[in-house]
């Protein structure tokens, strides 16, 4: 099987910013619906959902609100346009480290972290450590973002433009 960055240069492309050539808005629409039904099941609720994102490569967010995880932190899960990429992260994107900082701050549950990582699996997803997205972008396409600090895959994937 491919290496994580071997997934990601082979997504890369530099013609297609927000969403690759094969993009279907529907298709990814489903996968994101048949996402949101699981781990609303899995954790006996309701998740928030945004899938109204703008100029973005990232197709939608979903949050399990804190009240439903064991250690009181929601768990956020963004799903990009470049299928079938999704990050997780505890309480938000940057907020620690990665998922394992999280849990060894004692904010992420392993069995939480499993439920959610179970369910990207099944459903087709291939999961991006919040680490591997914030080392620098070296891709083939030409990123142009607003503040100082060079791109990252995070920028490429997830980010606006």
């Amino acid at each position: 099987m491919e290496n994580l960055l071997e997934i990601l240069r082979r997504l890369d492309d530099p013609e297609g910013l927000e969403s690759p050539a094969d993009y279907s808005k529907a298709e990814v629409a489903n996968a994101f619906n048949r996402l949101v039904v699981r781990i609303n099941s899995d954790f006996s609720t309701n998740c928030e959902t945004d899938q109204n994102i703008q100029d973005s490569a990232q197709y939608g967010r979903l949050e399990v609100p804190a009240e439903s995880t064991v250690c009181g932190t929601r768990i956020v899960v963004l799903v990009s346009k470049f299928k079938p990429l999704a990050m997780v992260a505890a309480d938000n994107p940057g907020a620690f480290f990665g998922t394992e900082d999280a849990r060894a701050e004692g904010e992420l549950d392993s069995g939480d972290l499993e439920k959610v990582e179970w369910a990207l699996v099944s459903l087709g997803y291939v999961m991006v450590p919040e680490e591997l997205l914030t080392t620098h972008y070296d891709g083939a396409a030409s990123l142009r973002f607003h503040g100082s600090d060079p791109p990252d895959w995070w920028d490429r994937f997830f980010g606006s433009f």
